[in-house]
């Protein structure tokens, strides 16, 4: 049984590095952006699907970014910036947040993959707009204040095989599904 309406119009926008992170310091894993995907959608009817990166010039970034697009997504990337004393920044908040607002008005669902406390302020904005504002992120890291001002957050540690990909190394009799 679904939980909303079909015809609810939904974009989805993914903060690649918040859910890569939270993956890999949680739980040693990488994210299956497909699982998130099918999540966000859920059943209803997707206009647009963002994901956000960083070009950290890493081996197989490219078909990391091949794999998204495939799946579905619009993959946006900016390039980590290295600073003088060797700091290095890689930041999509604000762009994510004027590509929610650009489309805010063509949505009746927001659907924020990110569990960044930052974002708190634009999903009131965004519920303010008269959309409805969802988040899907790992519980265990993402903020309080976030998942209170959602309409709605899924919780990706309360089923974490379902939004993780399986080692292959490890269950060569399991097949991995996304990204």
């Amino acid at each position: 049984m679904k939980r909303y309406f079909e015809d609810q119009r939904v974009g989805v926008f993914v903060d690649c590095q918040n859910m890569y992170y939270s993956a890999k310091n949680l739980y040693r894993k990488k994210v299956n952006f497909a699982n998130i995907l099918k999540a966000g959608v859920n059943g209803r009817h997707l206009i647009r699907a963002f994901c956000y990166v960083i070009n950290a010039d890493v081996e197989g970034e490219e078909n990391f970014h091949g794999a998204l697009a495939h799946i579905g997504f619009d993959v946006r990337s900016k390039d980590l910036q290295t600073f003088f004393g060797g700091a290095k920044k890689g930041d999509w908040d604000v762009g994510i947040a004027m590509d929610i607002m650009r489309y805010a008005s063509k949505l009746d669902v927001v659907v924020l993959v990110s569990g960044d406390g930052d974002f708190q302020d634009l999903l009131e904005h965004v519920k303010a707009l008269g959309c409805r504002a969802e988040v899907i992120a790992f519980g265990k890291t993402s903020s309080s204040k976030l998942k209170q001002t959602a309409d709605f957050f899924l919780d990706m540690d309360q089923n974490p095989r379902e939004f993780l990909i399986v080692d292959r190394a490890h269950h060569h009799h399991e097949k991995p599904e996304g990204v």
